[in-house]
């Protein structure tokens, strides 16, 4: 089974734009922010997917990448490569 990673904090850092400005222009809680920054959350609900692209300006797949945790052949992937 693989995973949904969010790029939240990446995107932030290269843009040099605090969780604390994010909340400003987005109209989203820092709470809210700090669970997709810290990646600690469970789903994503559609207003908050449009005000993280609309405010950041990016698409929903700028934001979140899905990562197969497992190799050609179905088994897990090791993960020392």
């Amino acid at each position: 089974m693989g995973k949904i990673k969010c790029h939240l904090s990446r995107i932030l850092g290269e843009r040099r734009i605090s969780q604390l400005e994010l909340a400003r222009i987005s109209g989203l809680s820092t709470y809210t922010i700090n669970k997709y920054y810290h990646e600690n959350w469970k789903g994503i609900d559609e207003a908050t997917l449009v005000k993280f692209c609309r405010a950041l300006k990016v698409q929903v797949g700028d934001l979140f990448e899905y990562v197969d945790n497992r190799d050609d052949t179905g088994h897990r992937a090791s993960p020392n490569g």
